[in-house]
């Protein structure tokens, strides 16, 4: 997600020629050697999830079984709390590599944590490490469902599973007929644009930084699908609390982004001058400001209310399976 911005094509001041002819073209090979520190780090943290989730389960405290009984058993039902983690992880370095996409892609900030080329390198890892963990999110989802549907030949199984979760629309049962779709959409959304960044010189540099700017979709479909459908914030508890908390700072980085543009030709100005641009387009961004000012205001509310969309546990536990198993 929102790879590397770069000086002249993120928005920033342009560097010199000098530096132009200097810069070595940024290969995806190199930046897969240089994401192995970062995948790492991404596998000791979903190991940790995986063990958090397990530990709740055993306990007997899992939301996951307080929403779907059935799956009492962490011993059985493993591929799914690894899916689970793998999701968890993968939500938090999307967050990671958008934060960072917003705060290179700007105006730049008087002080940074670290050089400039070094937060460019992890924003290009972070996004590579983001790809793999929502793919395997997908795929431990899709070996849990082969697992479920025991009543089917082989074939059968490894036919539902995989549409189930990577077919659009073919997982037909509760909250995943909208949620699964939503999830679907946000990863097969972030592998091209991820990828784009490094074909930006074949297809020119313009032409990237406009499907760059709908990264952010991806992210806000990651979130939405995880609000509906992760059961480990399904109730209107802390968990989903933190998880509506964590998108203020994005929320904010995006308005400051939107209101300081670094580039001229994204600056408001008067529209029907040079500086302000065609009147459509003086509309169209005034009205992304004007959007990301209310997600802002509307994030804050949601917090201080406590009205975040979550449900209350309900006196007795269902019984039923989310995803009826198929039969020949």
């Amino acid at each position: 997600m929102l790879p590397d911005a770069t000086p002249d094509e993120g928005g920033t001041a342009a560097p010199s020629s000098r530096d132009r002819r200097s810069a070595e073209p940024i290969r995806l090979r190199a930046d897969l050697r240089s994401a192995l520190p970062d995948a790492t780090a991404a596998v000791a943290v979903t190991a940790a999830v995986f063990a958090f989730l397990w530990a709740r389960m055993e306990s007997g405290s899992s939301a996951t079984v307080a929403v779907m009984p059935f799956m009492d058993d962490a011993g059985t039902y493993w591929m799914y709390l690894l899916s689970q983690a793998f999701g968890w992880s993968g939500l938090l370095w999307a967050w990671g590599t958008v934060m960072l996409g917003l705060l290179l892609s700007g105006q730049r900030p008087a002080r940074l944590p670290a050089s400039r080329q070094t937060l460019e390198r992890w924003h290009r890892t972070t996004s590579l490490t983001t790809m793999a963990l929502m793919f395997a999110h997908a795929l431990m989802f899709a070996a849990e469902l082969v697992r479920y549907e025991d009543k089917l030949a082989w074939a059968g199984r490894l036919w539902a599973g995989f549409a189930d979760s990577f077919v659009p629309g073919w997982y037909d049962s509760g909250t995943g007929r909208i949620a699964i779709p939503i999830g679907q959409g946000a990863l097969y959304l972030a592998i091209p644009l991820g990828l784009l960044f490094y074909v930006r010189h074949r297809i020119g540099a313009n032409t990237w930084r406009r499907l760059h700017r709908f990264v952010i979709v991806v992210y806000v479909l990651s979130v939405w699908h995880t609000l509906l459908y992760g059961t480990n914030v399904w109730y209107g508890e802390w968990p989903r609390t933190v998880l509506w908390l964590l998108q203020l700072p994005v929320a904010v980085l995006l308005l400051l982004r939107l209101l300081r543009p670094a580039r001229r030709a994204e600056r408001l100005g008067v529209p029907g001058r040079r500086a302000g641009g065609s009147v459509p387009g003086w509309v169209l961004r005034a009205a992304g400001r004007v959007a990301a000012a209310a997600v802002v205001v509307g994030l804050l509310v949601v917090v201080a209310s406590g009205h975040d969309g979550g449900r209350d546990r309900p006196a007795e536990t269902p019984a039923s399976s989310p995803h009826p198993k198929e039969s020949d």
